[in-house]
């Protein structure tokens, strides 16, 4: 547990995931705990295990990852750095992708992906620490519906607890919705990039957890940022993050770092509470 001076992600608040899976609302992306463009290890294997061990320090206790990241490095060193599991700890990794190269590709069926991810990870030591798992819609030749079934299928079986989307427009929740309780969404959002506003507005109305992608990227054009974070002596990457807190309850966001310093800067953001009344960004 982290010294009481602090500021730790439990200053952010929680959301409930799925109706039965509170966690605290600043989590943590571990797509940069691999090597460089998201293939191999990482430079420094054991600078990330220690970032991944810090964030549970600093009461993250939501990590998302994929079987992609690396791939499976990512998957691989949270097993390492973090079994057994704390028991509030929920870990959510993706499936739907392939990457046979540094860079993701469509083309893998979801029926092979997120059982990959599920069998990286150990036996959790309490059913809270199931991993969630969202799907992205990303192969056109799968139809939609058939990676909702296959994920279905690996829920029949326990090994996963909860279904999330991945890059998915208001329809197809919808179409999700029809099959099987969604419990969370995971698209690109940031200060720059709002199009799933719609989709976030849908979140917020029915308690789903929204998981903004590319959090803190094109940012740039916003001077106003720079001046805030000046102002309350701060970086651009802790505005960013606390104007996201202050956006929406349902917004869960997950910054991904390789480093320690880079973590610890960005959980502190969860302290802004002057963000909080700050949403006309």
């Amino acid at each position: 547990m982290a010294a009481s001076s602090t500021p730790t992600a439990a200053a952010a608040g929680t959301i409930t995931i799925g109706g039965d899976l509170t966690v605290n609302r600043l989590g943590f992306g571990a797509m940069r705990i691999t090597g460089r463009g998201i293939w191999g290890e990482p430079p420094d294997v054991d600078e990330a295990k220690a970032v991944l061990r810090r964030a549970v320090e600093l009461d993250v206790n939501f990590i998302d990852t994929a079987d992609s990241y690396g791939p499976e490095v990512s998957e691989n060193l949270i097993a390492e750095a973090l079994f057994p599991y704390p028991d509030d700890l929920v870990i959510a990794t993706k499936g739907g992708l392939v990457r046979p190269r540094p860079r993701t590709v469509a083309g893998q069926r979801p029926a092979r992906s997120p059982e990959g991810g599920v069998r990286r990870q150990p036996p959790p030591p309490a059913a809270r620490a199931d991993p969630a798992v969202p799907v992205s819609p990303a192969d056109p030749s799968v139809p939609f519906g058939e990676s909702i079934g296959a994920l279905l299928e690996l829920q029949r079986e326990g090994k996963i607890r909860h279904i999330g989307l991945s890059n998915v427009t208001v329809q197809q929740l919808r179409e999700a919705q029809r099959l099987t309780p969604i419990a969370s969404v995971q698209n690109r959002y940031n200060l720059a990039d709002r199009a799933s506003d719609p989709v976030l507005e849908v979140c917020e109305q029915e308690q789903l957890a929204f998981l903004p992608w590319a959090p803190i990227q094109d940012h740039e054009s916003h001077s106003v940022v720079r001046q805030i974070a000046a102002r309350h002596s701060a970086t651009v990457h802790q505005v960013l993050l606390a104007w996201l807190l202050a956006r929406s309850p349902a917004m869960l966001p997950i910054p991904g770092t390789g480093s320690v310093a880079h973590l610890e800067e960005n959980i502190a953001a969860a302290a802004f509470s002057w963000a909080r009344t700050r949403c006309d960004l």
